[in-house]
């Protein structure tokens, strides 16, 4: 039995099939022709464009529009002037076309790779996709075919890259192991999008598997059996089928209100990345918008964005939430992120340092036309801002000043928006936490992150395997944490939400019933889950399991304990 990621839950039995990838080998040499060689590498940029837009519309017909522009990025990747200069500059040095796109897309994999950000870390994956892709089409090698392999496959391969991924018939693949990734990364992401099990970051896994092996996978769990015996192979069969069937009863809480087993409404949404995202989260009958982040519409770019690029974005998600409610955090960046126009110096602890709130606050070139842009993109649905890494009272007022100021301006200008705008505070700091009640009277809602309000409160960095075990959301401490802000914001009588992964913890549920959570922000495909579990909790039955919880004195024995409490 092996231990890595669960990326896509599910169970799946079937025999292996190793996916190579490697990168194609080629004679590095100089050249003379300098222009005769910059004109076969941009034809195959061509053909690298062609291919990559063909597989994006198959794609769209597999995993729909917004997972497919994952492949589309691609095409913007190696599109962008930047990287096709450094390319071209080096085949002008007299370095072949192959050298020259292996060397650029090593520097680009390296600087994005050197952050501990999983969202500039997944650029270097996509990068290195680019870079085997490219070399392939310059060196005449073929392209890996996973379209063909046999049903009842279990595909391994030290990472399953978008443009893998993109050839996978999903009748015939039962389930995904790989070396690398994890729950944010591409390879998860598209293995959800495709309902196939997948467990990641399995270490050197491909050397322990032989082609036509028997292997069972635990996508929900994070686990993989090599070569099973009859006993197991029955057992996740079971899991298997008990699985589809819970999922298939999850169906009955579509279209329905999201209450406790006593009535208590509260309001479940989908957190999301990009605007076309919105149409998942209203497929999957999401409520609204908890959490919109901005980063895209900067890591994305050379440029800094403009206010009407920014404004058509958001404008954009309000429309297609149709008048429900979307949070849109303002620009959440620091020095771990590789955004070179905006000058950010690396810094000795990038999220402790120079970044969200504080970057904003200081540049008014940059934050300024993204409150106008947000202001705007109020006048089509119910939008609000919200302020990450807030630790003071100065920083959101500070920002609502910045806001009011803007107002004149666009009342100046005759230009619509909502008067009444909602401007909140994403509470992920121990500071913030311990301020709540003051930051309640200045705030128009809570949204708690808990992914790194546990990692401040627990002074434990996510990236660093040696401590991971550290971090968990049900620590006494951060469970405490928990209970002071929505204690704080129900006292003040605001909204208080929560958009981090503990928001879909279908073991903290009955403790966020019993805190008083108002509103619940999850990945699209958690939400008919989330609703289920909200169901089967009464406020009294709640506060009975949140008392003894927070009795407790170890981690261990919460989780424990509310394992064995789960409905």
């Amino acid at each position: 039995m092996y231990k890595g990621i669960g990326g896509s839950a599910g169970y799946g039995v079937g025999k292996a099939v190793i996916i190579s990838n490697e990168l194609p080998v080629y004679e590095p040499r100089q050249i003379t022709d300098t222009e005769a060689e910059i004109s076969r590498f941009t034809d195959a940029v061509e053909q690298f464009v062609e291919k990559t837009m063909a597989m994006a519309d198959k794609m769209k017909a597999s995993v729909g529009e917004h997972n497919a522009e994952i492949l589309e990025g691609h095409v913007m990747m190696i599109s962008d002037p930047f990287m096709q200069d450094e390319i071209k500059g080096k085949i002008n040095q007299g370095d072949c076309a192959e050298k020259a796109v292996d060397e650029t897309c090593d520097m680009f994999i390296a600087m994005f790779s050197q952050t501990e950000d999983e969202l500039t870390m997944q650029r270097a994956t996509d990068i290195g996709d680019i870079r085997v892709r490219l070399l392939k089409i310059l060196t005449g090698t073929a392209d890996v075919n996973i379209s063909e392999v046999p049903a009842g496959t279990i595909l391994v391969a030290k990472d399953l890259t978008p443009s893998m991924t993109a050839g996978i018939v999903k009748e015939n693949v039962a389930g995904i192991l790989t070396e690398v990734g994890g729950k944010t990364s591409h390879s998860a992401i598209l293995a959800r999008a495709l309902e196939i099990p997948a467990v990641l970051s399995v270490e050197n896994v491909v050397s322990l598997v032989q082609d036509g092996m028997e292997i069972a996978v635990d996508g929900c769990e994070g686990i993989a059996v090599l070569n099973p015996d009859a006993a197991t192979v029955q057992e996740y069969e079971a899991k298997k089928k008990q699985y589809l069937e819970e999922k298939e009863a999850l169906k009955v809480f579509a279209g329905k209100e999201t209450v406790t087993a006593d009535g208590q409404k509260v309001a479940l949404y989908g957190n999301i990345g990009n605007p076309e995202d919105a149409a998942k989260v209203t497929e999957c009958d999401g409520e609204g918008i908890g959490l919109f982040r901005t980063e895209f519409l900067f890591m994305g770019s050379s440029q800094l964005p403009t206010e009407e690029e920014q404004f058509e974005a958001y404008k954009k998600a309000a429309v297609a939430m149709d008048g429900r409610e979307v949070i849109i955090r303002t620009l959440d960046v620091g020095g771990d992120k590789e955004i070179p126009y905006l000058g950010l110096e690396k810094e000795e602890n990038p999220f402790l340092g120079y970044r969200a709130v504080r970057f904003c606050l200081q540049r008014e070139d940059v934050y300024r036309p993204q409150l106008r842009a947000l202001l705007r993109a109020s006048a089509f649905g119910d939008v609000k801002i919200m302020v990450p890494l807030v630790t003071s009272v100065e920083e959101i007022r500070s920002v609502k000043a910045m806001v009011e100021e803007l107002k004149k301006e666009l009342d100046s200008e005759n230009i619509s928006y909502n008067k009444d705008i909602q401007v909140g505070v994403m509470i992920e700091t121990p500071a913030a936490s311990e301020i709540a009640d003051l930051l309640a009277k200045e705030a128009d809602f809570f949204s708690i992150g808990t992914n790194d309000l546990t990692q401040y409160t627990m002074a434990v960095d996510r990236g660093n395997a040696k401590v991971a075990y550290l971090y968990s959301a049900y620590h006494p401490a951060v469970l405490r944490s928990m209970k002071r802000i929505i204690g704080a914001a129900n006292e003040a009588g605001i909204m208080v939400g929560m958009c981090g992964e503990a928001a879909a913890d279908p073991l903290l549920t009955p403790l966020l019933v019993s805190f008083g959570l108002n509103e619940y922000s999850v990945s699209a495909t958690s939400i008919l889950a989330t609703r289920a579990t909200i169901s089967k909790w009464s406020k009294a039955e709640a506060d009975q399991v949140a008392d003894k919880a927070l009795s407790m004195a170890t981690e261990a024995e919460v989780a424990q304990y509310l394992k064995e409490s789960r409905k």
